[in-house]
């Protein structure tokens, strides 16, 4: 288990960090979310051991996380950490920075192992490509197949798929998350991308100014935001009043009606694919609102909120 216990941090004097504590049994996933600079990073990288603690502690298991202060090469060895920097070898194969710290004592098993970890990060064509010939999205697919070799016991991911096309990102996701469940490898993601929170996630742990101020179930948590905050954080959000009690609604909780209170007039319509998202005004605020076809800009319709959420 890791167990976080009040710790705190400041970056140039400055408090970054404030008074954090949490635990998280081992499989588990849980994923940091919120607005830059909120200390996500920060908190990854104090997890793994490259800043040393002003308050607090941290254990996994037995083991207490230590910062350079107590470490030549800080870091433990129970953990791997990928940051938004991937630090590949540009003038070895893809291949060859997979394998990197993999014993060469057993060879055959090695390159199975770098097979198995090209696969699930759709890199299989790319092995004897030198990594400087590689494109930004393929370079942190490397990146995430080299801290899965050697199988570590907790991973930290910083922005894991900011650089990877929307096309390729979910199956990667879908395979990387699947991967580590089977392996019982316990997961902390840095993200600003509520699809790697609301699919993938056990747990979220929102984060604004350098502190926790909600964490829960991701679904939970989803559909009773406490604040316009937490709500924006996982897509356009809409703050109304309805009954006389301030709501946070998403486009997808209204619908056109007949008749309601709320009448709005439209002000575009973008289209989404499956729907349409509807812009449009409600006296001096903005509402968005879906739809399953365009709306003639200027027109007004009314709205009710919808039981699904």
């Amino acid at each position: 288990m890791l167990a976080v216990k009040n710790i705190s941090y400041s970056y140039d004097n400055q408090p970054n960090l404030h008074s954090i504590s949490f635990g998280l049994t081992k499989g588990k996933n849980l994923a940091l979310i919120g607005e830059s600079g909120c200390g996500k990073s920060t908190l990854l990288k104090l997890l793994y051991g490259l800043y040393d603690l002003e308050e607090g502690q941290i254990f996994w298991n037995e083991t207490e996380v230590l910062g350079p202060k107590f470490h030549l090469i800080p870091g433990m060895p129970f953990m791997k950490y990928l940051a938004q920097d991937f630090d590949l070898m540009p003038f070895i194969t893809v291949a060859e920075n997979v394998g990197k710290y993999l014993s060469n004592f057993f060879p055959e098993e090695k390159q199975s192992r770098i097979a198995e970890l090209l696969e699930i990060v759709e890199m299989t064509q790319y092995a004897d490509v030198k990594a400087k010939l590689l494109s930004g999205g393929q370079m942190q697919r490397v990146a995430l197949a080299r801290v899965l070799a050697l199988e570590p016991e907790v991973l930290l991911l910083d922005e894991p798929f900011s650089h990877i096309d929307n096309f390729r990102k979910n199956s990667l996701r879908r395979k990387l998350f699947a991967y580590l469940k089977e392996q019982n490898v316990t997961c902390i993601v840095a993200t600003h991308d509520s699809t790697d929170v609301l699919a993938f996630a056990d747990e979220v742990a929102i984060m604004r100014e350098g502190k926790i101020i909600e964490r829960g179930i991701p679904k939970f948590i989803y559909e009773n935001p406490k604040d316009n905050y937490v709500a924006s954080l996982f897509g356009d959000v809409n703050e109304i009043e309805i009954s006389g009690k301030l709501q946070f609604v998403y486009p997808h909780q209204l619908k056109v009606s007949m008749s309601s209170d709320l009448k709005v007039e439209v002000v575009n319509s973008y289209f989404r694919g499956s729907h349409y998202l509807i812009e449009a005004k409600f006296g001096n605020q903005i509402l968005f609102f879906e739809n399953v076809s365009e709306i003639e800009t200027g027109k007004d319709v009314y709205l009710e909120l919808s039981n699904s959420k």
